[in-house]
């Protein structure tokens, strides 16, 4: 049996990769991610049928979130590092065992691997496939990829010291769910519900974790030029190992550059001490194959999103860390105090030319809810004038297909009184367009990365306050919202979720959703795709 992989916008024919991902995955690395799934679900079956106390997991608790991050969309792409995390798991899994008593555990709790052969043979046994009725299959995986984008968030927070035990125990519960023959469709409604209540608690988790760390970020005019110097440019999410970064370039002569979701970090007060950082390089993550040949010096990713490059000399120059990987760069490991040595990446920085200037200018963000709060009597009094008709939130994930050109049309052709609401890489579409701004309120608000979408809910939720309003959907707010991975499954639950209806969600629906699931979404929450960019204007303002 081949791969079979439908988690990601892109994948095949909207139905599913069954020999390469389109992500350029394999399907050896396919069918370990699927087996280091299955492990974890695993694990979860015998902390919840064992009833084991999650505050005393310790660093199995950590390993769990990492084993899902490892597996969304472009983030790991190393055969050998999912292996080697598949190992670590199954002696996690079996030393958690013999501190509970029961005899009725899962077969993901309880089988032996032991080589390549034995897992690829015991993958194909437990595939999204093996759950044949389409529906269950449909909601089970949606369960699981909301998981994996609440893993990642999770993650992220806990690098910065903050934890929630009653996450790590929902996302047991969760995954241990999706082994039960026993739930009906109905249950698994509830739980997919439930998935988005704790896709809030997560992001509200990481949303306290930046701005306690980094403070809350301001809006900031970001430079997308170069300067003369060597540089490094730092791709992913993840903020903790830029701050590593940038102090470990101190006084080096090396510059460092953002790219794609890191461009936020410019936001935080906390990284425009250092003289060093510079700029923004490039755009969204799909258009890396391109610009990382023109930057010149070595790339870090601290997560997804990677795309397999095309050239040896830039394969070379790519470091990864935490959990994305890549066959033949080089993996910087934290030591058991969380620091990570960047030094071999500095010095490769000093050997090599400066960035080639890509285009030249600035681009402006920071519109996190403190923010937008802070001007919150200019945007009512602009809504209560009428000089703002509505706001459009276009959040979410960009990527490579040319029906994603629909939301930078959209954005060109929208009412010069409406603004956009945006965060996560999506904005790459439209945050380089001269769209004005409405009496000083640029027309194009940016919060942040893809997990800021919360700071948009927080924004609708004290609108809805303002305004004095019972129902989110009452006020002058549409979504119409672009994904891609996993992250974005979990911002999509979180919002039904808080009730928001009426979601167009695009370029495609998710591959993952069986008829009668979608019919759901469609009867209960008002989901629907995109049309053409004049129809769904007119929808969305009549």
């Amino acid at each position: 049996m081949g791969m079979f992989c439908y988690q990601c916008q892109e994948t095949a024919g909207g139905k599913g990769c069954t020999v390469r991902g389109v992500c350029g995955k394999n399907e050896e690395v396919a069918k370990l991610q699927d087996l280091l799934i299955y492990i974890v679900k695993g694990i979860s079956n015998i902390v919840t049928k064992g009833k084991v106390d999650v505050d005393k997991l310790g660093d199995a608790n950590y390993e769990v979130l990492n084993s899902l991050f490892m597996t969304i969309t472009n983030a790991n792409f190393d055969d050998g590092s999912i292996e080697k995390q598949i190992r670590k798991m199954l002696a996690i899994r079996d030393e958690m065992k013999k501190s509970i008593q029961t005899a009725s555990l899962h077969d993901a709790a309880v089988f032996s691997v032991d080589t390549r052969e034995s897992m690829l043979e015991k993958a194909d046994s437990v595939s999204i496939l093996a759950t044949q009725n389409e529906d269950v299959r449909s909601l089970r995986e949606m369960i699981t990829y909301g998981v994996k984008g609440m893993a990642a968030y999770a993650e992220h927070a806990k690098n910065i010291g903050k934890e929630r035990q009653e996450i790590y125990g929902f996302i047991y519960e969760a995954l241990a769910a999706t082994l039960d023959d026993t739930l009906s469709v109905d249950d698994l409604v509830g739980l997919t519900l439930k998935t988005g209540e704790y896709g809030v608690k997560v992001m509200a988790l990481l949303d306290e974790a930046n701005t306690s760390r980094f403070g809350n970020p301001e809006v900031t005019e970001v430079n997308i030029g170069v300067r003369k110097n060597p540089a490094i440019l730092i791709s992913g999410h993840d903020l903790t190992d830029l701050e590593q970064l940038l102090e470990q370039t101190k006084g080096t002569g090396v510059d460092v550059y953002t790219h794609s979701e890191m461009l936020p970090a410019h936001y935080y007060p906390a990284f425009k001490k250092y003289d060093n950082f510079v700029g923004n390089y490039g755009n969204a993550w799909w258009k890396q194959v391109g610009e990382f040949e023109s930057f010149h010096g070595p790339i870090l990713f601290t997560t997804n999103c990677i795309v397999p490059p095309k050239s040896e000399e830039v394969r070379r120059r790519i470091f990864t860390t935490g959990s994305s990987g890549f066959p033949g760069c080089k993996h910087v490991e934290a030591d058991a105090n969380g620091k990570k040595d960047f030094s071999e990446i500095i010095e490769l920085a000093k050997t090599l030319p400066a960035p080639d200037e890509i285009e030249t200018g600035s681009i402006v963000g920071g519109f996190a809810h403190n923010q937008v709060m802070a001007v919150a009597d200019k945007v009512v009094e602009a809504v209560k004038s009428g000089a703002i008709k509505k706001f459009f939130v276009m959040a979410g994930c960009d990527g490579r297909m040319k029906s994603r050109d629909y939301y930078t049309e959209f954005a060109q052709k929208l009412p010069e009184d409406t603004v956009i609401l945006t965060a996560g890489c999506a904005k790459y579409r439209y945050n380089k367009l001269k769209l004005g701004d409405i009496g000083g309120i640029p027309r194009v608000l940016d919060a942040g990365q893809c997990n800021d979408s919360y700071s948009l809910a927080v924004i609708a939720l004290k609108l809805k306050e303002v305004f004095g309003v019972d129902d989110i959907n009452q006020l002058p707010i549409a979504f119409n919202i672009a994904w891609y991975e996993q992250k974005a499954v979990i911002v999509l639950l979180a919002l039904l979720y808080l009730g928001v209806k009426n979601i167009h969600l695009g370029p495609t629906l998710p591959g993952f959703l069986s008829p009668n699931v979608a019919k759901v979404l469609v009867e209960n929450f008002g989901i629907a795709g995109i049309g053409t960019v004049e129809d769904d204007i007119k929808l969305f303002m009549d």
